[in-house]
């Protein structure tokens, strides 16, 4: 497999609070009573999903597993053996996270804000339309498509194979990304939609699964494929691009 040798160059703008903050609202939590377990649990699952992935992840997602790992163990120790450097009002090692998200949610929120604010003026003229002529009807408002989402899709995907597959059976399996990609392109076509988990019905091994997400993943970035969602954590689509809709997109960088 060629996944020890592929590196996925992806630009991850989200940060370690912005995984936190999905996956709280992943759960429908309040802020104020996550579970450090839980919450510990689920980030160090992307994290190691990252990993078997190969895909480079930026230094603070390291420093927040370590974080979230020392509050655990500190939930764990009765009042008298908290380290004696923490305040005695300080009962709950929490807080301080707790304060980070409120703060970053309420910056990340107003920045939403604006950009919708933006949007609406581009979409506003001076002069007035004409009163008869019906509007164009738009089309419905698509949730944007994390490397979160794509992240607990993918790690649905792998859960499901591992629970209906013999793991253990040695199966010939010398696929690689530029295969699979090659494979994609060949079944998939101009303007097709298909359902995230049904990009990996025929896949008969662990590794097939692993490099075939790598292979969608790639794509995306070439901007052959788009996913698409029609609500927030709901199921994801994958479509590929039609020849008119690639050449209004601009080409990407080089890396």
């Amino acid at each position: 497999m060629e996944t020890n040798d592929y590196k996925v160059q992806l630009e991850i703008f989200e940060g370690p609070l912005d995984l936190l903050l999905y996956l709280i609202k992943k759960d429908e939590l309040d802020i104020h009573a996550i579970s450090i377990e839980r919450i510990t649990k689920q980030y160090l699952d992307y994290i190691n999903t990252f990993k078997l992935l190969n895909i480079d992840l930026a230094s603070e997602f390291i420093v927040m597993a370590a974080n979230l790992m020392y509050l655990k163990s500190r939930t764990l120790l009765p009042r008298t053996e908290q380290p004696p450097e923490d305040d005695a009002e300080e009962d709950d090692p929490r807080w301080e996270l707790i304060r980070q998200l409120i703060e970053y949610k309420k910056f990340k929120d107003a920045a939403g804000f604006l950009s919708i604010r933006e949007l609406e003026q581009q979409g506003r003229f001076a002069h007035q339309p004409d009163a008869s002529a019906k509007p164009p009807e738009e089309p419905p408002t698509l949730a944007e498509v994390s490397i979160f989402d794509l992240i607990r899709a993918f790690q649905n995907v792998l859960k499901r194979f591992e629970e209906s597959h013999d793991l253990g059976d040695i199966i010939d399996d010398r696929f690689t990304v530029s295969d699979k990609i090659e494979f994609l392109l060949g079944h998939f076509l101009p303007g097709q939609a298909l359902s995230f988990d049904a990009l990996f019905q025929t896949a008969t091994t662990k590794s097939e699964v692993i490099v075939t997400f790598l292979a969608v993943l790639e794509l995306m970035k070439l901007n052959q494929f788009v996913v698409r969602q029609d609500n927030l954590l709901s199921a994801i689509t994958v479509e590929r691009r039609t020849a008119v809709e690639m050449e209004h997109e601009d080409p990407p960088e080089e890396s």
